[in-house]
């Protein structure tokens, strides 16, 4: 077992989560006093009882008996709204710290590499963001106070016990170590089995995830009967992961309630032994404050036990949620240049490339692009096409190089606005569970809908937006399942658009549309790229045809370039062994 498992509790864990909580001190302060009253007066109702008996019953006075009475009903009242204050301000506390950590934590995961993600379980992630975070919140709600509380209560009870009879106390306090270890050994197991339950969430959520959105291929080669037993396996580890959990408590809670119980008898017995033989001072005020102060003093402590799991697994789920923070994973943003606009001259210099370490896949590529051509990039799967577009987006770092865009190295940019001046139409079409108009604006409130609509027209589109039900207000629902392959990348062509970019790239994805759809997608290509620079990784014929410059990739390095036509005239070249194997075959099909 590491070092770090050993550990019981994460002091500077929580002292880093304890940050979050100084913009609201003020909450956090009356949360604080709502817990010591809690304390305080809870112990005060079982001592002015022993008074009220001691003083008035047994002495058969009646004259301030009333006085105890309303003494205890106003302590009642005063620890209720103790009890409400505190549950109402440590919920929102809890609730506010977690709101500005999932901010942070989702602004922190926008700026992440592409490799993260490529990495990186979808399904944990979400588990970070939303299932770790509730964990989080009840960290304050039901685990840091009522911890503080309890303790607090059980020092203040533990007080009155000496005050009115030491020796009873006595018998009291020697039950206590039994209690104290055993609860010591429960969080020790319980952090172990809590540790083990998150990992198992986690799996189950990727799995479900993962499944629920590829359930078009898993239907399609008639594998749900294979999944399903995968799910019942994962699903039985964390059914024995909360087992283990429920495991230690039921040893724990028996043994704990034993103790008290034993304690209580034992204390009534001597003590009523007392009273009868008259061989003390015991008095039955005492011996009835005792019945109460021992739940008192017992029960917060096996509780700690069970609050101490929940404070626990909060802590586990900041540990988690904290080591994504820490991930030091975002593309390098330091530069400063923020150009209104690019005349779009690109260059690639001997730009080499990696996603795995000493696995090049571009090696060494130069090429150029002049301000208003259309160059196509061709080659065959794995050549390193796409992994152009990603790394003029800086989606990725170049491992060695330069690219340039109007003969600024793309670093000496923000990365914003970088991103702003160039427009991607991706082979595959992402949209989001929203409407069409929100699809292509992304909610950028400088797009209007009359600016998508002349968009729409001006490509030729707006037809076919408008037969939808509700037109650009039509819910396409998640990733745009509500539409062909087609509709799908023609909003994409629209989205590029809308934002009238200097640069456009353009992942062609024609081969699994009809015959309309793949015309309109040829027609909006023809006036999305007019007097702009594009690079367009060409599926089609006709693209390539139309390409003021081909480059012809293969293994990570550029083979050949030129004009369709001279590419063509080249005996034995590449290029044309390609055009005549996939391009001409494909048209001709």
């Amino acid at each position: 077992m590491t070092k770090e498992k050993k550990k019981i509790f994460d002091v500077s864990l929580f002292k880093r989560l304890l940050h979050y909580i100084k913009p609201y001190r003020t909450v956090f302060i009356i949360s604080l006093f709502c817990v010591i009253g809690l304390a305080i007066f809870g112990a005060l109702r079982p001592y002015v009882l022993q008074q009220a008996i001691d003083t008035q019953i047994a002495q058969k006075k009646y004259s301030g008996f009333v006085f105890y009475i309303a003494i205890m009903f106003a302590l009642l009242i005063v620890e209720v709204v103790c009890q409400l204050l505190f549950i109402y301000y440590a919920s929102w506390l809890g609730q506010s710290v977690v709101r500005d950590i999932r901010v942070k934590l989702f602004r922190h995961m926008l700026k992440f590499k592409m490799t993260y993600f490529d990495k990186s379980s979808v399904g944990v992630l979400i588990t970070r963001a939303v299932t770790d975070m509730e964990r989080i919140a009840d960290i304050f709600g039901q685990g840091l106070f009522m911890i503080f509380s309890d303790i607090l209560k059980m020092v203040v009870v533990a007080g009155f016990m000496l005050v009115m009879n030491w020796k009873i106390s006595l018998i009291v306090f020697v039950a206590l170590p039994i209690i104290i270890v055993a609860t010591k050994i429960f969080q020790k197991y319980m952090k172990r089995a809590f540790e083990d339950v998150r990992t198992e969430v986690s799996n189950l959520n990727s799995f479900v995830q993962e499944r629920v959105t590829g359930m078009k291929i898993l239907q399609l080669f008639t594998r749900e009967e294979t999944e399903y037993k995968k799910f019942k396996a994962i699903n039985e580890r964390h059914k024995k992961g909360w087992i283990k959990t429920v495991w230690y408590n039921s040893i724990f809670f028996p043994i704990a309630e034993f103790v008290s119980s034993f304690t209580l008898a034992t204390v009534i017995l001597v003590g009523g032994y007392n009273i009868v033989s008259e061989q003390s001072v015991t008095t039955i005020g005492d011996l009835i404050a005792f019945t109460m102060f021992i739940p008192l003093l017992f029960r917060p402590l096996y509780q700690i036990a069970n609050k101490f799991n929940t404070l626990q697994m909060g802590m586990v789920a900041a540990d988690r949620v904290f080591k994504v923070l820490d991930t030091t994973s975002n593309i390098d943003d330091e530069g400063t240049l923020e150009p209104q606009s690019f005349k779009g001259d690109i260059e690639f210099n001997n730009v080499r490339f990696s996603y795995v370490k000493d696995e090049e896949v571009l090696k060494g590529v130069s090429f150029n692009v002049e301000a208003g051509e259309t160059v196509a990039i061709v080659g065959a799967t794995g050549a390193g096409k796409s992994t152009i577009i990603n790394l003029l987006n800086r989606f990725y770092e170049i491992d060695s190089g330069a690219i340039t865009v109007d003969e600024t190295d793309i670093k000496q940019m923000a990365l914003t606005t970088l991103r702003s001046h160039i427009a991607v139409v991706l082979q595959d079409v992402f949209l989001f569970a929203d409407t069409v108009l929100n699809n292509i604006t992304l909610n950028n409130p400088e797009v209007t809908e009359k600016d998508v609509v002349n968009a729409a027209k001006a490509i030729g589109i707006d037809e076919f937006i408008s037969s939808l039900p509700g037109g650009y207000h039509y819910n396409v629902k998640e990733r745009g399942v509500m539409l062909s392959s087609g509709q799908r990348q023609l909003i994409s062509f629209l989205r590029a658009y809308v934002t009238n970019p200097s640069i456009l790239i353009l992942d062609e994805a024609t081969s699994s549309v009809d015959s309309y759809s793949e015309q309109l997608i040829q027609d909006a290509t023809d006036k999305i790229t007019k007097d702009r620079t594009s690079i367009v990784i060409a599926h089609r014929l006709a693209t390539i045809q139309q390409a003021d410059k081909i480059i012809v990739m293969d293994a990570g390095e550029i083979v050949e370039i030129g004009t369709h036509k001279s590419l063509l005239e080249k005996e034995s070249g590449y290029y044309k062994n390609l055009y005549e194997v996939q391009f001409l075959k494909a048209e001709t099909a």
